[in-house]
């Protein structure tokens, strides 16, 4: 009986502290954001370390079995290294502020993104 009621009056009281919390500033969620984007680039940089463990296993088993690297019908993709984490405050300041078109001119073409090709 006493384990009972200790676990109703644990049951209220978790109830009550659980009301209803304010809503987060706007700071909080910059937080929350920020910490969601490291954890993002976190997942991408275990995803390339992954990548570039199986190459170097599939690397040594090949070269110690003598056996040939095997076709395979579907080509895998390589390893995409993110690079170093940029907090998005840093990443909005790194893009240029592209300058007004005036009324009268023609628009510019846009500008190929620089990368492989």
């Amino acid at each position: 009986m006493k384990k009972h009621l200790i676990l109703i009056s644990c049951l209220a009281l978790c109830g009550l502290a659980q009301a209803k919390l304010p809503a987060p500033s706007d700071e909080a969620k910059a937080k929350a954001a920020e910490a969601a984007a490291k954890t993002a680039h976190g997942d991408k940089v275990a995803a390339y370390q992954l990548c570039k463990s199986r190459e170097k296993v599939a690397a040594h088993y090949y070269k110690t079995t003598g056996k040939g690297k095997p076709v395979s019908k579907e080509p895998t993709a390589a390893c995409e290294d993110p690079g170093a984490y940029k907090p998005a405050d840093q990443t909005a300041a790194a893009l240029p502020a592209a300058p007004a078109a005036k009324p009268g001119a023609p628009a510019a073409a846009p500008a190929k993104p620089a990368g492989k090709g």
